[in-house]
């Protein structure tokens, strides 16, 4: 699973010297993911291998060596990611104590935020992450049976403005597009149209990522 969207954005928001235009990111966990792929049927060591990694998925050492450690977002476990997440609360502002004006800032500058989603996506979960959307928070704790897709513009970062996405949206910044296929199976027809627009004019200095 490929993380360059994520890391791109944290660059615009922490630093953004040289400056980012137009930033295109496709199949990128904006919102985290909130499970790891299932293994084939009858993959005794690979299940048990995912047990494993969702169970210690918020210890220090974790955090510390793996890199999507750091951007798993448990919606049932949603208080140990705030305070163990290594990268993606703090790239999405989630702790108010933590919550860093010059990120938002910072990302109130883009010309365009181009989001691209992936159809069939399997790999990034739930795959609207591409968008800013997130599984909802259990309100008694217990879990769900049927897991909700929460929106970007449902979303308490969006809503209360924690990183600037709304103020890109209200700006009309913000595009949303997708990709037919399944996880960074780039197309032709996907990624040239999305280059021609957003990609290589004086007025439009970009970087693409791939996810």
């Amino acid at each position: 699973m490929h993380t360059g969207g994520q890391f791109l954005r944290a660059y615009v928001e922490r630093h953004n010297t040289p400056p980012v235009h137009n930033l295109i990111t496709f199949g990128s966990q904006h919102m985290g993911i909130a499970d790891i792929p299932l293994c084939r049927p009858f993959d005794v060591v690979c299940a048990l291998a995912r047990r494993a990694a969702l169970r210690g998925v918020y210890t220090d050492f974790a955090q510390r060596q793996l890199v999507q450690a750091q951007y798993f977002r448990d919606p049932e476990r949603l208080e140990q990611y705030l305070a163990a997440s290594g990268f993606l609360a703090s790239v999405n502002n989630e702790r108010v104590e933590e919550r860093n004006a010059t990120y938002k800032a910072n990302f109130e500058s883009l010309n365009r935020l181009v989001l691209v989603l992936f159809l069939k996506d399997e790999t990034v979960v739930p795959k609207e992450s591409s968008w800013f959307g997130a599984y909802a928070v259990p309100e008694d704790g217990e879990g769900a049976l049927e897991k909700t897709v929460v929106p970007m513009r449902m979303q308490p970062l969006y809503r209360e403005d924690w990183i600037g996405l709304r103020t890109l949206d209200e700006r009309g910044a913000v595009v949303l597009e997708t990709c037919t296929e399944e996880h960074m199976v780039l197309t032709d027809e996907c990624w040239q149209p999305l280059v021609r627009r957003f990609v290589g004019s004086e007025m439009a200095e970009s970087v693409v990522v791939q996810s």
